[in-house]
């Protein structure tokens, strides 16, 4: 019997890395590299803050007042996010995924998501975390095992441990999802501000981020230099949307490949990112680390 508040633990190895996912939520919850821990994370014994290494489906970021219409049906979804008034990151929050598949070097986990209060589609969703010489890699396929056709899309959620203000960045994005202040929803969609603009490496310094981007066209990376090492998250074609978030305290960097932006589900700038899934339909995802 699993007491941790992540249910079971799964490590993986493969040479130089080791990583560990947890039976709740497929959440990444470690990545090392010669033993050295690359993620702002939590132990085994706690519980995960700030979505840390979450899963984010069957869609990532915001739903505006956790309101949609789809297929000429509206639905309302639970208010996760209180003081933004929003649906945050989907319906994996504390859900147990089973295992496929379990090696020395590989995890593959499973769940079905059931209709429930504002969302009416079931789906199954596959992720697999393997480790190789060319470190992590993730596979996400989500299939519509339903009878209608349904709305999704997903993102992940690791945070790198980060002297953020000291660490050195390089995005690909040349778009930036210019939001609401205060409730972080979309206005438009705009060339990439001064501020936000990494195209060229240079230090985060005291720059701030929780910023939707975009503007890439196929695969594509993001590095992060800090402690000593580089670390590169890189993202398949399906993936054209990252967020990235500065910690408060400055000690974390969120990086999240997303298929689409926050509020994809209503009309407006990122609704074109939507995915629909007819029954019987499926879609895949990679995205992964690298560290030298």
């Amino acid at each position: 019997m699993q007491n941790n508040p992540t249910g079971a633990q799964f490590p993986i190895a493969h040479g130089r890395y080791g990583a560990v996912v947890t039976e709740v939520g497929a959440t990444l919850r470690s990545l090392t590299l010669d033993g050295q821990e690359v993620l702002w994370t939590f132990a085994e014994n706690e519980a995960p803050s700030g979505s840390m290494g979450r899963q984010l489906l069957p869609w990532p970021n915001r739903i505006r007042d956790g309101r949609y219409t789809f297929d000429g049906v509206t639905y309302q979804l639970p208010i996760t996010e209180v003081p933004r008034h929003t649906a945050l990151h989907g319906l994996d929050e504390g859900k147990p995924w089973s295992v496929v598949r379990h090696t020395e070097d590989e995890v593959v986990l499973t769940a079905r998501y059931y209709p429930q209060r504002g969302w009416a589609g079931i789906l199954d969703a596959t992720i697999g975390h393997r480790l190789t010489d060319d470190g992590l890699t993730v596979t996400v396929e989500v299939t519509n095992v339903g009878q209608a056709s349904a709305p999704y899309g997903y993102g992940a959620h690791p945070y790198l441990a980060a002297d953020v203000s000291t660490a050195e960045l390089t995005l690909p994005f040349a778009k930036e999802l210019l939001v609401d202040p205060e409730r972080l929803l979309p206005i438009e969609v705009a060339d990439v501000t001064p501020e936000h603009d990494f195209r060229q490496t240079r230090m985060i310094g005291d720059t701030q981020f929780d910023t939707a981007l975009a503007g890439v066209e196929g695969p594509w990376e993001l590095t992060v230099t800090t402690g000593g090492r580089t670390v590169t998250l890189w993202a398949d074609a399906t993936l054209p949307w990252g967020q990235v978030f500065t910690h408060p305290d400055r000690i974390a960097l969120a990086v999240e490949p997303m298929t689409c932006g926050p509020d994809a589900f209503n009309e407006g700038p990122t609704h074109d990112g939507l995915i629909v899934l007819e029954p019987g339909a499926s879609s895949r995802s990679e995205w992964g680390f690298r560290v030298s």
